[in-house]
């Protein structure tokens, strides 16, 4: 079975405003005082109101919920500990009129010189999904094949619809956040591995960007381990929910590794579409149409079920379609965790919003 591993993003809020407070360090020595988490598993942020978190690798859903859970649980209550609490959301519902610090390492220091902006502005998070490749051929051969189907996760995926205490009108504000540095948005394809290497190697001599860290695709491989990474999904509300679009990344890929294998053709979608196609899933999420791999909209309803019926081998073979299936079914039933953040506005304002992003961290 294809191994798979899951990155979450946290941001750190003040229990009553719901502000995002700068605690990052002191929060992540608590939580690796105990016993539940060690020091690889809980990482450092670019801003000291994030945390990250990251699982073993995993064979199974099950693994990858519990690791969740457990993570979730011990980054609460290490927050509980220094008056915060962790908000599970793309965006901060409020901000400070300030910036936050940032993490005092060189990396994010020549950040801050390079785009002072941008940096502010990155209170953003986001659920990263590592997937297994035999090696970098077939590493790319697999973006290739899966750049079409990233709008339908980055729909499905989408918790990020408020930003400075209104309502931006986007499913996925931290999509657009992310859009705007100089190496990001959905990946290019690739002839090969060396193709890939090259244009990489060309971007970093150029100054553009200072390490394989900027490259901000959607997808990318991963500079670290052996594996896809897919970076174009929201933090989601719920550990159930992060593990369903984590079943439904590696179904996705094993699926291209077939194709690739039987040598069919790519999906023949012109970038400025998928581009499209990306905004526009991030401005609705599922309450509109969605953009097909082929470049027709439908309802995106339809465009799940399609979604579904492309991965069922890879599900089937897994054992994963029933969870996934039945995962999906409530999402569509209640909605994204955009719609729930919309929701919880409407009938309470942001101290609901904030109860809301920050009191779901565990699966019922």
């Amino acid at each position: 079975m294809t191994t798979i591993g899951v990155e979450e993003e946290y941001l750190l809020l003040d229990p009553v405003t719901g502000l995002p407070v700068p605690q990052a360090d002191k929060v992540r020595a608590t939580a690796g005082l105990g016993h539940l988490v060690t020091d690889q598993e809980v990482q450092y942020e670019l801003l000291q109101a994030q945390v990250e978190v990251a699982t073993p690798v995993c064979e199974t859903l099950e693994e990858v919920g519990g690791h969740l859970l457990r993570l979730r649980h011990a980054i609460g209550v290490a927050a509980d500990q220094h008056d915060c609490r962790i908000g599970v959301c793309g965006t901060p519902p409020v901000r400070h009129g300030r910036p936050i610090a940032v993490t005092d390492q060189a990396r994010y220091r020549a950040m801050v010189t390079q785009a002072p902006q941008l940096v502010a502005e990155q209170l953003v998070n986001g659920t990263h999904v590592h997937v297994a490749v035999p090696d970098r051929e077939a590493g790319v051969q697999v973006l290739n094949r899966i750049r079409s189907r990233l709008p339908t996760l980055t729909a499905m995926a989408a918790n990020s619809p408020l930003w400075d205490g209104h309502d931006t009108g986007f499913a996925s504000w931290r999509t657009v956040i992310f859009s705007r540095w100089p190496v990001s948005g959905m990946p290019p394809t690739f002839h090969d591995a060396e193709d890939y290497d090259r244009r990489v190697a060309r971007l970093l001599e150029s100054g553009l960007i200072s390490d394989v860290g900027q490259l901000y695709w959607q997808a990318r491989l991963s500079a670290t381990y052996p594996t896809i990474e897919v970076r174009c999904l929201d933090v989601q509300l719920r550990a159930d929910e992060a593990v369903m679009l984590a079943a439904l990344v590696r179904a996705l890929v094993e699926t291209a590794l077939a194709e690739a294998a039987d040598d069919t053709p790519l999906p023949d979608c012109a970038p400025e579409l998928l581009q499209a196609a990306m905004w526009h899933a991030a401005r609705h999420g599922l309450g509109d149409t969605l953009v097909d791999p082929g470049g027709t909209p439908h309802r995106a309803g339809d465009v799940l079920y399609e979604f579904l019926r492309h991965l069922a081998p890879a599900l089937d073979a897994s054992g994963d379609s029933r969870q996934v299936t039945s995962l999906i079914h409530r999402l569509l039933q209640d909605g994204t965790g955009a719609d729930r953040q919309r929701a919880a506005l409407a009938q309470g304002g942001l101290r609901a919003v904030t109860e809301l992003v920050s009191g779901q961290s565990t699966m019922p």
